[in-house]
C-alpha cells in the first residue's frame, strides 16, 4: 500500500490535477478536515477490501498514522533515509506527476512533511536503512532481512 496512491486518487476525486502542489494541498486538507491519521484511515478502508493478512505500507508521514495503523495490526516502523541530493535524485528518476521538477519545490516538499511529522515517526522508528549508497535490490535485500529478524524476535 503506497499512502501517497491515496492522496493522488482523492485528489483525482476531487476534480484536481494530481501534481506536487495539488497532491500537497489536498494532504494538508485531509488532515485538517478528518486529523492527523485521515491518510492511514483512507488506507486502512482499501486494505480491508483487500483481505490482505500482511501488508507493507510505504509513505507513513506522522506518528498519528502509525498509532492508526497499530490500532489493526502489529507494526514494524522502518526509516529509509539518505541525504536531500540523494533523495531529490531518487525523486527526478522516478519521474511522477507529482514529484518535484526543482531542488526548491523539493525542499518546499521536505519542509510540509516536516509540519506533519515525518521527523518524528523517524526518529521514533524500530530499524533504520540507509538508501544513500545502495542499489533497489540491496535495498529490498536489507528490508527483507530486518522484516525476517523482526517476525524472529519473540514479543
Amino acid at each position: 500500500m503506497v499512502m501517497g496512491d491515496v492522496i493522488r486518487s482523492e485528489t483525482k476525486r476531487r476534480g484536481l490535477e494530481p501534481d506536487a502542489k495539488n497532491t500537497g494541498e489536498v494532504m494538508k486538507l485531509l488532515r485538517k478536515e478528518h486529523g492527523d491519521a485521515a491518510v492511514a484511515d483512507l488506507c486502512l478502508k482499501e486494505i480491508e477490501k483487500t483481505g490482505a493478512m500482511k501488508v507493507v505500507v510505504d509513505g507513513i508521514r506522522s506518528m498519528a498514522e502509525v498509532d492508526e495503523f497499530r490500532k489493526k495490526a502489529e507494526v514494524l516502523l522502518v526509516a529509509v533515509h539518505a541525504s536531500p541530493a540523494r533523495r531529490f535524485g531518487l525523486l527526478k528518476e522516478r519521474g511522477r506527476k507529482d514529484d518535484p521538477l526543482t531542488y526548491d519545490m523539493f525542499v518546499q516538499r521536505d519542509r510540509r512533511e516536516l509540519g506533519v511529522g515525518i521527523a518524528e515517526a523517524i526518529a521514533l522508528a524500530d530499524e533504520t536503512i540507509s538508501n544513500q549508497h545502495t542499489t533497489p535490490d540491496r535495498l529490498a535485500a536489507e528490508m527483507a532481512s530486518v522484516v525476517g529478524h523482526w517476525k524472529n524476535v519473540p514479543n
